[in-house]
């Protein structure tokens, strides 16, 4: 599946994803869906690194009339809910989410874990060292496949002890990890995959690329695209991404790799 990015932010690190009004939102969420978005994220402040932490309250504007608005215009569109707060994502449900993506793992809000629970809800773990702000000063791992798996593993089984059902993972590519450490991963899918969780990759237009290539988030299309087609053939379940025509394609031609 493909899961298309709807940043309702002033400050996203790709500037061309930045979406500030409902119309914005509204015509970007069509044309994902026209493309082949299988799932639509929704989120309202921005983890890129050096970010600080958005007032509950403004998040709280400029995402729920989104989804209200996704929901009335896209009555069968599979909407999720990028927040790492219990109660924004409770109402995000109750507007018209189905998913919850919480880059803090419900370790940023205790109350998030029972409340996906009750609100029964499929649920994203993510791996972050550090928090937005702090998690690109020099990250440091011993093994970071292993450190990474240990992690996510005790918290699908918290996620599973609180009561949640459905739990996908997210190695957290850029959260907190340098381009070595983010190539590790891509590399080492195989052992998160063992977890027996879906595996969500998002990679898209990230410094691991930059870096590599020399580009910049505007120009990294195509090195997110062989990115994302390294992610499925390691496993992955989801990609998450700015471009969802792209993605799409590349899922395309790797079912038909494996059919022929």
């Amino acid at each position: 599946m493909v899961m298309g990015i709807l940043n309702i932010t002033p400050d996203s690190f790709v500037r061309s994803s930045r979406l500030e009004t409902l119309d914005q939102a509204l015509w970007t969420a069509d044309r994902m869906l026209a493309e082949g978005a299988g799932m639509l994220d929704v989120g309202g402040a921005s983890s890129r690194p050096g970010s600080s932490e958005l007032p509950l309250e403004e998040e709280r504007k400029r995402v729920i009339p989104v989804i209200t608005g996704l929901r009335e215009r896209f009555p069968g569109a599979l909407i999720s809910i990028d927040t790492w707060r219990a109660a924004l994502a409770a109402e995000a449900v109750e507007a018209g989410a189905s998913l919850v993506n919480d880059i803090g793992a419900g370790l940023m809000d205790s109350a998030m874990l029972p409340t996906v629970a009750r609100l029964r809800v499929p649920y994203i773990v993510m791996h972050m060292q550090g928090t937005p702000r702090t998690m690109q000063r020099a990250p440091t791992y011993r093994d970071v496949v292993a450190e990474v798996v240990k992690f996510l593993s005790e918290r699908v089984l918290a996620a599973r002890r609180a009561g949640i059902a459905d739990v996908l993972v997210d190695p957290g590519f850029g959260f907190g990890k340098d381009s070595a450490h983010n190539f590790a991963l891509l590399r080492g899918s195989g052992a998160i995959r063992q977890l027996g969780a879906p595996i969500v990759a998002g990679l898209s237009r990230k410094r691991m690329i930059n870096e590599v290539l020399g580009t910049d988030p505007e120009s990294a299309l195509n090195g997110t695209t062989v990115l994302n087609t390294l992610a499925l053939l390691n496993g992955a379940a989801i990609l998450r991404v700015h471009d969802v025509r792209e993605a799409v394609e590349a899922v395309k031609l790797l079912a038909a790799y494996d059919r022929g």
